[in-house]
């Protein structure tokens, strides 16, 4: 099974048609959906409403605690699925690009990435100054921690990893960058990248903030001292036409 973890803050006007697309996507494959929601405003009930209809979808609503990536953290401790993955609720990350990791996962991949600086791929969703603060924040990522110098998206923050890589690992993060700690602390071989297009967001607002970029910034040095050293993986980068040809799969 696959499990779909969705950190969500107010992002109601999102969530029916993020599920929609998901399960059109994952169409044959087995999958949930777990919404870690830390909203003030109506989210919760829309995503029950929603789950009437597509029971795979489920509900951890948390009233005193906050933060992406443990939000995160406490859907991959439920999750039900032997493969998880890691998706934010305001469709800037497209629900098709599930299908593609899960295959990527399919084929021996521990991890997959996908990049938006790959042939095929896009940061066209970003304005001029969101640009700017996800590519400093990546290069910062990548002369600091070894392994994210291996990436060329490495702090996107959508992903799908088999179970195991996290299993007994010391995971500590802070904020909103979940995926640069697993990527740190985590135990696999092979990390595969794939093209993809980061879309506009479709309802709601951003929810990046400067003390969000503090946390990453504390968060990035905090992984310098403690960084999973012992683990060597291989990168494989999938071009956009074998990203396209899944698109032909009868299911």
């Amino acid at each position: 099974m696959l499990s779909v973890v969705v950190p969500s803050y107010n992002e109601g006007g999102n969530v029916e048609a993020l599920v929609k697309e998901t399960d059109k996507a994952l169409k044959g494959i087995d999958y949930e959906i777990v919404f870690v929601d830390d909203s003030t405003d109506n989210t919760p009930e829309i995503i029950k409403k929603v789950s009437e209809e597509y029971p795979q979808v489920r509900l951890i609503h948390r009233e005193n605690e906050k933060g992406l990536a443990t939000a995160v953290l406490r859907g991959f401790r439920e999750a039900k699925g032997d493969y998880l993955a890691c998706m934010d609720a305001d469709l800037q990350h497209p629900p098709i690009t599930l299908k593609y990791m899960y295959h990527a996962l399919e084929e021996g991949a521990d991890v997959c990435v996908p990049s938006r600086y790959l042939p095929g791929g896009s940061d066209g969703g970003l304005n001029s100054y969101r640009k700017a603060v996800s590519w400093t924040a990546r290069k910062i990522g990548q002369k600091i921690l070894p392994p994210l110098a291996k990436l060329t998206d490495p702090t996107s923050g959508l992903f799908m990893l088999k179970k195991e890589v996290i299993e007994g690992v010391d995971l500590r993060p802070v904020g909103w960058k979940i995926m640069i700690e697993v990527l740190a602390m985590g135990n696999y071989a092979t990390l595969v990248e794939i093209p993809y297009r980061f879309s506009e967001r479709a309802s709601g607002e951003s929810k990046l903030s400067k003390d969000a970029t503090m946390q990453y910034l504390q968060q990035v040095k905090e992984l310098r001292k403690r960084y999973n050293r012992a683990n060597e993986f291989k990168v494989i980068r999938w071009p956009y036409a074998k990203i396209k040809n899944y698109d032909n799969i009868e299911r």
